[in-house]
């Protein structure tokens, strides 16, 4: 899905740029262009880094496998 349809960014690439360590929309205008024209994308854009943010801190349940 466009996010910023200013400059056709996706979520998607929003997503990979949150993996590679984007933490700001700042750092997404900088990497993308996100935000940099209108800038009525900047809230879902930071939505996403949020979320993406969310799952790399939720610690992860070890659960073993049975034998």
């Amino acid at each position: 899905m466009y996010v910023c349809i200013c400059n056709a960014v996706t979520d998607k690439q929003i997503r990979r740029a949150a993996r590679q360590g984007a933490e700001s929309v700042s750092e997404l205008r900088e990497r993308l262009g996100v935000a940099s024209n209108c800038g009525s994308c900047a809230d879902q854009a930071r939505e996403i880094l949020d979320h993406c943010s969310e799952r790399r801190t939720k610690p992860r349940l070890y659960v073993p496998c049975p034998a």
